[in-house]
C-alpha cells in the first residue's frame, strides 16, 4: 500500500485513516499538527527564552543551513530550499516555522510567488 501524500510504501498495519486518506505515520503527524508560521504566542515564547538564556538561541544544522541560503541568494523560494537541502517540504515548514518564531526569517511576495528572506 501506498500513503495518498507522500506515495512512500507502507505496510497495511502501520497506515492511518486521516478524512478518508491513507497515510504514513509521517504524513499523519502532518495532517493532524501542521506548522503554524504566524503564531504570536511562539513568538512571545521564543522572544522570552532568548531572553532568559541571553539572546543565544540554538539552531540546528539544518535551521544554520537555511539561514545560510538566505544570506547566499537574498532570498529563495521554498521548494528551492527544501531541493537544495535534500528534505521533504514538510519538514521544511516546520524548520520555517521555528525560524519565524524566533523572527530569523519572514515570508515576502515576489511576482506573486512566496520567498523566504532574512529578517
Amino acid at each position: 500500500m501506498k500513503c495518498d501524500r507522500c506515495s512512500q510504501t507502507i505496510e497495511p498495519k502501520e497506515v492511518q485513516e486521516h478524512f478518508g486518506q491513507n497515510l504514513c505515520e509521517d504524513c499523519y503527524m502532518d495532517a493532524l499538527s501542521p506548522a503554524k508560521t504566524c503564531d504570536p504566542w511562539a513568538v512571545h515564547s521564543a522572544q522570552s527564552f532568548a531572553k532568559s538564556k541571553g539572546s543565544a538561541l540554538e539552531l540546528t544544522e539544518i535551521q544554520q543551513q537555511i539561514l545560510l541560503i538566505l544570506k547566499e541568494t537574498g532570498g529563495a523560494k521554498p521548494a528551492a530550499i527544501a531541493d537544495r537541502l535534500k528534505i521533504k517540504p514538510a519538514d521544511l515548514e516546520r524548520e520555517v516555522a521555528a525560524l519565524r518564531h524566533m523572527e530569523k526569517l519572514r515570508g515576502e511576495l515576489r511576482d506573486d510567488k512566496k520567498f523566504l528572506i532574512l529578517w
